[in-house]
């Protein structure tokens, strides 16, 4: 697995780099070789964000975590990763290595407290400008619900094979059902 860091408006020292590397590498066994990780460290409101973001396949995991303790936003980021893959398990397996779920995790056991949440508080101002490019990849309909839970998303965005490659979107409904918008064509 290859590894990107990411600080957000704030220095994350190496150890706490290679500390990530070491628990999101531990789940590599579910990945074919061509995968990708992604972590972004940031601090928000006063605690300490991570975010993993693993591509591998054409399938995208995200994940999203944040605590008083970097080391602990990491834990939980993998833990709720290892839930992702689990709770799909059955539509991920043609995706994902032979064996993958055969073994479990162990848990290491981490002493230091570590935060990199500023001692005074910053001014009230938020200033978010965050443009998204990605390719928009034909897939059937299931295969773009499975994306979307995946990363997270109430809605996602794909080219729909069922409907001769045309724009589509699938959402989550508020009852927990899911829609799909169409093109009229």
């Amino acid at each position: 697995m290859k590894f990107v860091f990411t600080d957000k408006k704030v220095n994350v020292p190496n150890y706490i780099h290679r500390y990530a590397e070491k628990k999101v590498g531990k789940l590599d066994r579910f990945f074919k070789e061509d995968a990708n990780a992604a972590l972004t460290f940031s601090v928000e409101k006063d605690r300490n964000k991570v975010e993993v973001t693993i591509r591998s396949n054409g399938t995208i995991f995200r994940v999203s975590e944040s605590s008083s303790d970097m080391r602990a936003s990491i834990d939980a980021a993998v833990a709720s990763l290892e839930r992702q893959i689990r709770k799909n398990k059955t539509r991920l397996e043609k995706r994902l290595r032979q064996g993958a779920f055969e073994r479990s995790v162990g848990v290491d056991e981490e002493d230091e407290f570590f935060s990199l949440v500023p001692d005074s508080p910053e001014d009230g101002e938020y200033h978010i400008v965050r443009t998204k490019t990605f390719p928009i990849k034909p897939m059937n309909r299931e295969e773009a619900i499975l994306q979307m839970n995946l990363l997270g998303h109430s809605f996602f965005a794909f080219r729909d094979e069922d409907a001769g490659g045309s724009f589509a979107v699938v959402y989550r409904r508020n009852n927990g059902d899911y829609g799909l918008i169409e093109d009229e064509l």
